[in-house]
């Protein structure tokens, strides 16, 4: 069985992917520098571009773990050159999470890469596969939250050091919402595998509607407690505390004017 693509044009990075990697990199070396004249400006577009660079990496290791797997397909479609563009559902690859990040400040990945289930075999590859994405998401958040575990903060600026606590919020919450054993969701990907043919034809029509149904349930007052309860307890323990990550999301939307609050906490 090859696992190689065709073409080497099927595995070059995209300019695309490229360009939002440079915006990452400027806008959190001018949060750093505090070069930029509105501070949340340049938090906000830092988070941004970083998450939607998370939301890539996400995608491509669904896709290159099916590549290897045996779907050969997912090259000649764009997946692994990291091009969001090349996505399923650009409403559902992009759009939506960013908004899901403004509205709620929870990172949730939605569905981006069409997989070949039938060119796969093996139970445990399926999962694999499904179990990819959501591992780079905590890959990101051991990354995001180093800094603050490993007390290497001293002489990082207040406005990087909300963000990133921001930002690694953002990944454990995509992380932990993406395991969830819902329909449409990685972790039910995880687990389908394994259920019987009837049970999967019964969840199948649910699939569409299961991270609609996730978010909505978030915004019961008290799912979204004991929700960001988790949250916090996961990060407090990783080094980085509620007030920090709190001062993140107010800078991130600097829509709403300065948080005097996060002025005396930085």
């Amino acid at each position: 069985m090859t696992t190689a693509t065709t073409r080497p044009s099927d595995r070059r990075i995209s300019p695309v992917f490229l360009g939002i990697l440079a915006v990452t990199a400027v806008t959190g070396w001018a949060t750093w520098t505090g070069f930029a004249g509105r501070p949340g400006v340049a938090v906000f577009l830092f988070v941004t571009a970083a998450w939607i660079v998370s939301l890539c990496l996400h995608e491509y290791a669904h896709a290159r773990t099916a590549l290897h797997s045996g779907d050969i397909s997912i090259g000649a479609k764009g997946y692994l050159t990291l091009n969001p563009a090349k996505y399923t559902h650009a409403l559902l690859s992009i759009v939506l999470p960013v908004l899901f990040v403004i509205m709620g400040g929870i990172g949730l990945p939605g569905g981006a890469v069409f997989i070949e289930r039938h060119r796969i075999r093996g139970r445990w590859r399926h999962s694999l596969i499904s179990a990819a994405g959501p591992l780079t998401n905590v890959l990101f958040a051991i990354v995001c939250t180093a800094p603050f575990w490993l007390g290497a903060l001293d002489g990082v600026p207040a406005d990087f050091r909300f963000a990133l606590a921001f930002l690694a919020l953002l990944q454990v919450t995509a992380a932990i919402l993406n395991f969830l054993p819902v329909p449409g969701l990685d972790g039910y990907g995880v687990l389908e595998p394994w259920l019987s043919r009837s049970l999967r034809r019964q969840v199948e029509p649910f699939a569409p509607f299961g991270l609609l149904f996730v978010f909505a349930l978030l915004w019961v007052p008290a799912v979204n407690s004991v929700f960001f309860d988790v949250i916090d307890s996961i990060l407090s323990a990783l080094g980085i505390h509620e007030v920090e990550t709190y001062c993140g999301l107010e800078l991130f939307r600097f829509w709403q004017g300065k948080n005097e609050f996060c002025s005396v906490a930085a």
